[in-house]
This record gives structure tokens, C-alpha cells and sequence, in this order.
């Protein structure tokens, strides 16, 4: 028998070992597969096959595929503005493409990133080739890319939603009042508006006029270029959108020449075959999932321009695994620049930023590096829909800044928001007791009340900080504290406006950023080379699966009162001194 039990254990340990080199195998193929599967090979297309390029999903500046959802077959729904700009360049160049056809789905990104592809599909115009769009229902910003081709189609029984911009802010007092929390406010900055939800229950005449502006600004820029691109008046783009009549039939969309023509899908795809020349019935396309990979002249110049891209919120990686989320702006991102810095390769540097801002203290650190690549070589920052408050923190020391027409930017101005949750330790039946050796030992304790001399630290550290930022922007744009304050004070404006203002330096993409960084440093060749300061891709699905683990445990243990929980998390993500844009915006 002691044999038996000795032969059973060797047996179940042989198992346990082999079962386990099995998986430690399977882990190695599957990375092997999944980096197989998110390589591919230069894409060479046929004569006369046209691009389709749809418009449906969200676009990031340099959205990343996920190697695990190619391996399950999943289709991301993000689209990467870098890929489709360099798809668009690749079409105008290649001779077996003559024609681009764009399918208008739900798309949903910022204006500017439409403007950068509008400005590409005009330029793929230009050299002699033809750009067709078609949707059974336009969104607004769909309908603003498109407007720029030859011809558009929409359903028969589709439509067009050109209505105008609209923001919608969220306030929070009302909610706070009856879970028992109170939010005490300390800002710098007559228009910094990111506290109002948690102090008001309606916007600021301040905040309405600053929204009305860019509002007004972005507006007339979007109804100036689809005049422009469809030959009709700003005034009959504007009556379309107060009429109301994205409601009426599609009739009135040839009425106002906003669409040529009402078609099927499968009338205007023959249409397509038929222009492009192709044989058969059924329309050849390459999607942008193959062109952009298509084969390139590139340059063989050893001389690198560097792009890194900014994307997210800007917050501590450990605040964000909690949120799962990935687009987040780190201190990650100073450890690149300082990388940069330090390649000689490495001739010069854009700076691709979109963001709310965030975090001041990583803003701070994020723009000690800028400033420290300044040193040694050019870095050209490139705006994309959104660069405001710690986002223009970590641009100002930059050589030159470039931002599009309808970004947001600047909101340069600093708050902190401390709850008081006794009201709610009160419902929930929570008391606490403190023992501490000094006076200020507990700041911050959500339990109690805050003092007054505790809320005079807090606000001193407030203002101290926004010197710090207005010192800062003083600097990198060669002007006072005093000229950047009358332009500060939390004030969001568009690219524009910051134009006239002395924020930026030029309008343009992220293609003129790269011209302009070539030209600082001198290169007439050069190769550009693409950085993400997103985080590692199994790093972030660990932290993530984590995340979720945690938020489970909580939602489990906390029952009902997990809405109560969920609205204080809300809080404590803006506690600390933040540099950050007061509301969220809406896609266009």
C-alpha cells in the first residue's frame, strides 16, 4: 500500500510538471501568434482597386491594434487618424488607385481630427483622383468629412444630422446633498469651470460665455468649409440646421445641394466599379486594414524625426488601473522624452498632444523634460482636438506649437476639490476615530469637516501653483506672468483665438509639425518613427483583469450603497491640485 500511494504521488506530480511546461509552451506559441498577427507585410494593390475607407467607430491619434482581439477574430472599433492620414498620402502616390469611397457610419471624434483628414482627402483631389461618399444616414461629422468629395450620396430613406454644436455639463450638488457630501472647492481662475458641477446647479455666465465662443468659433468654421466644399452659402447651411429640417425627407437634402444625389448602397457601389474600371458585378476595395500597410518610397536618411504621441487623461498609471482605462498621459511619458533626448539618432522631436489635462505634479515633470530636450534638440508640439490646462502645461516650453483651427486649448488655470463625507459615514452608519501627533497629521480626513486653517493651506498651495504654471507659459511664449493671466484664468480657446492671442504659433496638422521640426533642424531627408506612450499591452490586460477583480469584490461587498462609493471615486479622481478642462466635450 505505501508503494501504491508512492507511485500515486509520483504519478500526480508528473502530471502537475508536465501540465504545466504544456502551458508555459502554449503562453510562448500564443505570443508568437498574436505578434504574427498583428505584423503584416507591405500591401501591393491591384489596378484599379478603390480605397474604402469607413467612417464608423471613434478616431484616436494613434490608436494601437490589440494583438488578442485580432487572435479572436474581434474587430476594434477605434480608428487611428495616423494610419488613415498615411493611408490617404499612400493613395494619391499609388497608380492602381484612382479612386477613394467613403462609407459614412457612426463616427464620433473631435473636429479637428476631421479637419487634418478633410485636408488629406483634398490634397488626394488634387492630384487628378476621385473621392465618392455614400451613407444610409449621416452623422454631422461624418457629413463634415464627406463634404469635401466629388459626389455624395445618401439612402433614399436616410438623412443628414447637420444641427449644430451643443455642450451639456453634469452638476453634481444636488446628488451630493442627498448622499451626505460636501465638496469644498479652492481654484485659481474666473472661468475655471471644472468645479461648477460640485458648486452649482447651472453654468456661470463666465463658463457660458467661454463655451458660447468656442462654440461659435468651431460652428463657423465647420459651416465656412462645407459651404465652401459644396458651393453654397454659410446662410443656407445655417437655415438647414434652424429649420430643423435634418428631420424632414432626404428630398431636401438635394434641395439645399447638401447630398447629389438619393441612392441605394448597391447603385452607388456599381457607379464606383464603373469609375474605377473594374470588371464584374461586385466592387473591388482595399479597407484601410490593408492600406496602411501599403508599400512606401521612403527616405534612407538615417536622420529620424520622432513623433510621440500624448493621448488621455493625465494621471498616475496606478490611478488608471483602477478606472481601466489605457488612454492616460504618465510620467511614462517623460521617460520617453528623456530616451529621445538621448538617441542620436534622433534629430528632432513632435510632440503630438490631446488632452483635458489632469494631474499638475505630472505635468510639471512631463514639461521639465520638454524643456530639457529643448536644450539639446528641436521638439515641435502638434495639437490635436483637445490641449488644455495640464496638456498646455507640458506644450508651453516646446520650440513652436501648432494647433488646428478648431482645437481647445489653453484653460491655463489650477482647482482642488476636497469632499467632506460626514453626512454620508452618518447614513451609512461609519464612525471613525483618529490619534495623530501633529496638527495637520489628518488633512484631507473625508470623515470631518475641514478647518479653516486647513482650507487657507489648500488654497495657498492653489494659487502657488498657478504662479508656478503662469511662470511656466511665461517662459516658453516670451511673455509676462501678467500677459499670460489676462489670457489664463481657466479660459479655454480655439486654435484660432490662441493664434491671435500669441498661444500658438501656427495653424496646421500634424503634418506641418513635422515640416516645421525638419526645418529647426536642418534636415532636407529624413525618416519619421512613430511612439506610443501608451502602456505595455499584456502589463495593461493584467491591470486591467485586476481592475475588474477589484471593482467586483466592491460591487459585492458594498450592495446598494455602491452608487454612493462610485460618486466618491468620481471626487477623489479630481482631488489634488489638478490642471484640468472643465467639462466634457462632445464629438462633433
Amino acid at each position: 500500500m505505501k508503494q501504491f500511494f508512492k507511485m500515486m504521488f509520483a504519478s500526480a506530480l508528473g502530471v502537475l510538471l508536465a501540465s504545466g511546461i504544456i502551458l508555459l509552451i502554449s503562453f510562448f506559441i500564443l505570443i508568437g501568434i498574436i505578434t504574427s498577427l498583428s505584423s503584416s507585410s507591405d500591401y501591393q494593390p491591384k489596378p484599379n482597386t478603390v480605397f474604402k475607407l469607413s467612417l464608423n467607430g471613434t478616431i484616436a491619434d494613434n490608436a494601437e491594434e490589440n494583438p488578442l482581439s485580432l487572435l479572436l477574430g474581434e474587430k476594434s472599433n477605434t480608428l487611428s487618424l495616423k494610419d488613415i492620414l498615411s493611408a490617404i498620402e499612400a493613395a494619391k502616390y499609388n497608380s492602381h488607385i484612382q479612386r477613394i469611397y467613403l462609407e459614412g457610419g457612426l463616427l464620433i471624434t473631435g473636429t479637428s481630427n476631421l479637419d487634418a483628414i478633410r485636408r488629406a482627402l483634398e490634397d488626394f483631389r488634387e492630384s487628378g483622383k476621385f473621392v465618392i461618399a455614400y451613407a444610409d444616414y449621416y452623422t454631422q461629422g461624418a457629413y463634415y468629412l464627406c463634404s469635401v468629395a466629388d459626389r455624395i450620396y445618401v439612402n433614399p430613406l436616410g438623412g443628414v444630422a447637420l444641427s449644430g454644436l451643443s455642450s451639456q455639463t453634469t452638476f453634481y450638488k444636488g446628488l451630493l446633498n442627498k448622499i451626505g457630501v460636501d465638496v469644498l472647492v479652492f481654484k485659481v481662475g474666473t472661468f475655471k469651470g471644472a468645479v461648477e458641477p460640485f458648486m452649482l446647479s447651472e453654468l456661470s455666465e463666465e463658463n457660458c460665455r467661454q463655451i458660447r465662443s468656442y462654440q461659435e468659433g468651431i460652428w463657423g468654421n465647420v459651416t465656412s468649409g462645407i459651404a465652401q466644399a459644396r458651393n453654397i452659402s454659410v446662410e443656407d447651411v445655417n437655415r438647414f440646421a434652424d429649420e430643423g429640417l435634418m428631420m424632414a425627407g432626404p428630398e431636401e437634402l438635394v434641395a439645399f445641394h447638401l447630398v447629389d444625389e438619393l441612392r441605394y448602397k448597391s447603385e452607388v457601389e456599381e457607379y464606383v466599379r464603373e469609375l474605377a474600371g473594374q470588371n464584374g458585378w461586385k466592387l473591388t476595395t482595399a479597407g484601410l486594414d490593408k492600406m496602411k500597410y501599403i508599400r512606401k518610397n521612403s527616405s534612407k536618411s538615417t536622420n529620424q524625426i520622432a513623433v510621440l504621441y500624448a493621448e488621455g487623461e493625465i494621471m498616475t498609471e496606478d490611478l488608471s488601473s483602477f478606472y481601466s482605462t489605457t488612454q492616460i498621459i504618465s510620467e511614462r511619458i517623460a521617460d520617453e522624452l528623456i530616451k529621445l533626448k538621448n538617441n542620436d539618432e534622433v534629430k528632432a522631436v513632435v510632440f503630438r498632444v490631446n488632452s483635458p489635462g489632469g494631474s499638475a505634479f505630472i505635468s510639471e515633470q512631463i514639461w521639465h523634460q520638454v524643456n530639457e530636450m529643448k536644450k539639446v534638440k528641436p521638439i515641435v508640439v502638434s495639437m490635436g482636438n483637445t490641449a488644455t490646462s495640464g496638456e498646455y502645461y507640458i506644450s508651453c516650453a516646446a520650440d513652436k506649437i501648432i494647433a488646428e483651427a478648431n482645437t481647445l486649448t489653453g484653460s491655463i488655470g489650477v482647482f482642488g476639490l476636497f469632499p467632506n463625507a460626514t453626512g454620508l459615514y452618518g447614513k451609512l452608519d461609519l464612525t471613525t476615530d483618529a490619534v495623530k501627533t501633529n496638527r495637520y497629521a489628518d488633512i484631507g480626513d473625508l470623515s470631518r469637516p475641514m478647518r479653516e486653517d486647513e482650507q487657507a493651506l489648500i488654497q495657498a498651495s492653489v494659487e502657488r501653483t498657478y504662479d508656478i504654471f503662469l511662470t511656466r507659459c511665461a517662459e516658453g511664449r516670451q511673455m509676462t506672468n501678467e500677459q499670460i493671466d489676462a489670457i489664463g484664468q481657466g479660459r479655454v480657446w480655439t486654435g484660432e483665438q490662441a493664434l491671435a492671442i500669441g498661444l500658438v504659433d501656427e495653424l496646421g496638422g500634424l503634418e506641418t509639425a513635422v515640416h516645421s521640426a525638419a526645418g529647426l533642424a536642418n534636415l532636407d531627408h529624413y525618416q519619421i518613427t512613430h511612439i506610443s506612450g501608451s502602456p505595455d499591452f499584456f502589463k495593461d490586460l493584467l491591470g486591467k483583469q485586476l481592475a475588474e477583480v477589484k471593482l467586483s469584490i466592491v460591487k459585492e461587498t458594498l450592495g446598494t450603497e455602491f452608487e454612493h462609493y462610485q460618486t466618491l471615486k468620481m471626487i477623489q479622481s479630481n482631488m489634488g491640485i489638478q490642471a484640468r478642462l472643465p467639462y466634457e466635450l462632445s464629438p462633433l
